[in-house]
């Protein structure tokens, strides 16, 4: 059967290639494209948070946002299901179709960012940690009761069609999101097959740090191939115990993770970038009480419009 490539779009990203994902084309009904969570403002918003919260005023070219880095950690979520639904299956009982699987992916990747504030995990450090938040507990919020609505008309990916009685879960794709809690009460009550998905946001090598770790050193000019995520990926699947790999593939993560490390050193930690780090911290308390007060989950209309534009001034 010929596939229908009007229902689809193309993105191109010099990580990956070619990102496909659903556009509204020749949609029926009350159906939601993929494009309308991408276009959607509490997504756009990313296109004003750098992905390098203060190390691009070091590194010049790497002024990338976390925009694309989502669109990127969703194209890798379809890759990981891709090889992995498969065993997941094999692993554990009734788990949904592989379109379901891979949307509800699909959009954890896209949406696991959607919470952060400016400057990305120094605003989680410096602001949010009085509230007793992070950005993944505001980005479940979103996802939850702003997404929701949307979230749950999604009937297609670029590679299947849910079931006619699939529905995505808004809350499921918010479990997913967030950081593993030891006696979580919400975890125990979550199905084995999701349990088992979550290690593709949580856990040694993610669809979140194989992007980024790919496109920090790619756009910092620190090594134009940093690791080898195909050989990765395919010699890893899901058993009982959850993500597992191959030890034909051991090479290429302690490669991963070796990579990973030098860029925490190179890059992230480089000494003039905790310089600003250690700047910006003196200079924040007094700023945000002049642009933001309060709680973002009490404010988040304000909180939608609070990127680093906020804080440019002529």
């Amino acid at each position: 059967m010929v596939k229908d490539f009007t229902k689809e779009s193309l993105s191109y990203d010099p990580i990956h290639g070619y990102i496909p994902f659903i556009s509204p084309n020749d949609l029926t009904g009350e159906e939601v494209a993929e494009q309308e969570i991408i276009d959607h403002p509490w997504v756009q918003r990313l296109r004003h948070i750098h992905q390098l919260q203060t190390a691009w005023w070091v590194f010049p070219s790497a002024e990338h946002m976390r925009f694309q880095h989502v669109l990127g950690a969703m194209h890798l979520a379809s890759k990981a299901i891709e090889l992995w639904y498969e065993s997941l299956c094999e692993s554990c009982p009734n788990v949904p179709s592989r379109p379901y699987v891979e949307s509800l992916c699909r959009m954890a990747a896209l949406l696991h960012d959607v919470g952060h504030g400016p400057f990305g995990h120094f605003f989680d450090d410096q602001y949010l940690a009085q509230f007793e938040l992070t950005h993944e507990i505001i980005g479940a919020h979103i996802i939850e009761h702003e997404l929701g609505d949307l979230l749950r008309r999604i009937r297609r990916n670029p590679n299947g069609q849910l079931k006619p009685l699939e529905e995505l879960e808004p809350r499921q794709i918010a479990w997913l999101i967030c950081r593993p809690k030891p006696g979580d009460p919400a975890s125990e009550d979550q199905p084995d097959w999701l349990k088992k998905l979550r290690s593709l946001f949580s856990g040694i090598y993610t669809v979140d740090n194989m992007d980024f770790v790919l496109r920090d050193a790619y756009m910092t000019g620190y090594n134009t191939r940093a690791f080898d995520i195909s050989r990765l990926m395919y010699y890893s699947f899901f058993t009982p115990s959850g993500l597992t790999i191959h030890s034909r593939g051991l090479p290429t993560l302690i490669n991963f993770i070796e990579t990973r490390a030098n860029l925490f050193k190179s890059v992230y930690f480089h000494r003039t970038v905790r310089a600003f780090d250690l700047a910006l911290e003196d200079l924040f308390g007094e700023t945000m009480q002049a642009l933001f007060f309060g709680n973002p989950l009490e404010h988040l209309d304000d909180y939608l419009h609070f990127t680093e534009s906020s804080f440019m001034v002529d």
